[in-house]
């Protein structure tokens, strides 16, 4: 049986992205430098959104791009299933840039692990920052995010749910209690 509490409502993630968007421009003086890079799935979301709500902020169209990491995850050949791969879309050069790397949870750090793998193999980046919508804790790898939506402390049992209007019918962060937990 899975028990579901909303931690997040829509408006709640939209003020989350506003903020987050401003803390990035704050931190990096502006958007001059900055590239925007999602994870897929549901970073691509996010950084489309946040880079609009940066372009109306800086009057300046971002640069973004989006990374499959899937060849580059650790855990491939534990997966029973063949991984359906969405491909890398990045048409700009990422050396001497400034990189907000985004995704949705940062659970154990692995799938950012693999992100920054398939980065520095696309260049050499001045920074990677990190954004994240959630923190849930339990990492297994040293890395942590430069900008957090919402801490949210969970234990092995629950999991954190992003749902977001392109691909699921709302806008918002649960936190599912499960029996067998996981991400």
């Amino acid at each position: 049986m899975n028990q579901k509490s909303r931690i997040i409502d829509e408006k709640g993630f939209e003020r989350t992205l506003a903020r987050l968007a401003h803390e990035i421009l704050e931190r990096n003086k502006g958007a001059d430098n900055i590239a925007l890079v999602g994870i897929r799935t549901r970073g691509e979301f996010l950084t489309k959104r946040l880079a609009k709500i940066i372009q109306e902020i800086e009057h300046k169209e971002m640069q973004m791009g989006f990374l499959d990491i899937t060849l580059y995850r650790d855990d491939l050949r534990e997966k029973p299933y063949q991984p359906i791969l969405k491909g890398t879309e990045i048409s700009f050069d990422v050396s001497g840039k400034d990189i907000i790397l985004i995704d949705d949870v940062l659970f154990t750090g692995r799938t950012v692990r693999a992100a920054l793998d398939e980065l520095v193999d696309l260049g050499r980046p001045d920074s990677i920052q990190l954004a994240v919508l959630v923190d849930r804790g339990h990492r297994e790898l040293p890395i942590r995010a430069d900008f957090v939506g919402k801490n949210i402390p969970t234990s092995m049992e629950e999991k954190v749910k992003v749902m977001m209007k392109e691909l699921d019918s709302e806008d918002g962060v649960y936190l599912v209690k499960t029996e067998t937990g996981g991400y």
